[in-house]
């Protein structure tokens, strides 16, 4: 009879020879596992943050309007929000269909003839002027019924529905007027106006705004409502306006609420805003650097989730 081998006396020799096989291998495997899980998870995450380029379109006023024209604000700006936003998003390039002084009713009037682009993403950044030009809101109905350009609500449907004939697809984000303090225009002084701590005929700056929302909320469009963001609020507009003192007649910084009760004379005072008295805004009404900071860092909030 055959005397069995056993296992033992097999065992030990052949796990010493796989212990000494697997180290080496593992060591191969290892040095090309690293490289190629590392480039997995670059890629990954490459994938995860590109994005394709988007066309914004920006419809606004003076504010969305002097993003390229810095000069007309004294170069005091020197960033506006539509940059700020590209800057921090670079798959996004923008198109500026702001135009100065201009209310939702003159984009009514005008819009089938300004050769508003195609885009994939819309703001409509409307409102101050047409509070301060005493236009009225209206009512939902306007809106519902397409009554036309003699509401805000009216004017809204006009503009929107032109945009969702160019790009039905696109998101469009209503973006609120900013609280105003009191302006005054760096370039003729004698161009000045109240701010929003006021109503204006029976409306007040805030009711626009509320419009504007009730709009995207109704439409279910986005909605960036700035003039309730505690940080653009009207104290912050400026931070003094230096006026004559009325008793004394020598000039003193005033800061809000002192402000609105001192008289200014365009014809014989100094511009009331020099540059150490910016805030939000440079002259009151229209952004600072870093009012423009904060508005673009509100709407990247938004624009990146699209």
């Amino acid at each position: 009879m055959k005397k069995l081998i056993s296992f033992k006396f097999v065992a030990r020799p052949l796990a010493l020879i796989l212990s000494t096989v697997a180290r080496p291998l593992a060591l191969i495997l290892g040095t090309v596992a690293r490289p190629l899980a590392a480039f997995t998870l670059v890629l990954v995450l490459l994938m995860a943050f590109t994005h394709h380029h988007l066309t914004w379109v920006a419809i606004g006023d003076s504010i969305t309007y002097l993003n390229d024209h810095t000069d007309e604000t004294g170069h005091r700006v020197t960033r506006g929000y539509l940059t700020d936003v590209t800057d921090r998003l670079p798959y996004i390039h923008y198109i500026n269909q702001g135009h100065n002084g201009w209310t939702t009713q003159n984009f009514a009037k005008s819009i089938d003839k300004l050769n508003i682009p195609v885009g994939d993403v819309y703001t409509i950044f409307l409102g101050t002027n047409d509070w301060w030009h005493s236009h009225r809101i209206g009512t939902w109905a306007d809106y519902e019924k397409g009554t036309g350009d003699s509401t805000i609500y009216g004017c809204m449907r006009v503009i929107i529905d032109k945009i969702k004939s160019l790009n039905q697809s696109a998101p469009i984000i209503l973006i609120t007027p900013t609280p105003r303090g009191d302006f005054v225009y760096i370039n003729n002084p004698k161009n000045n106006a109240y701010g929003s701590y006021k109503p204006k005929d029976g409306q007040t700056l805030e009711q626009v705004a509320a419009a504007i929302s009730d709009i995207g909320h109704r439409e279910g469009l986005r909605v960036l409502d700035l003039y309730h963001d505690n940080r653009l609020s009207v104290p912050h507009t400026v931070r003094f306006k230096r006026l004559k003192d009325p008793a004394s007649h020598a000039y003193r910084n005033y800061t809000y609420p002192d402000y609105t009760t001192i008289p200014f004379d365009p014809a014989t005072d100094d511009y009331p805003y020099p540059p150490e008295a910016a805030g939000m805004t440079f002259d009151g009404l229209h952004p600072s650097d870093a009012g423009n900071a904060e508005i673009a860092r509100e709407l990247v909030r938004i624009l990146k989730k699209i």
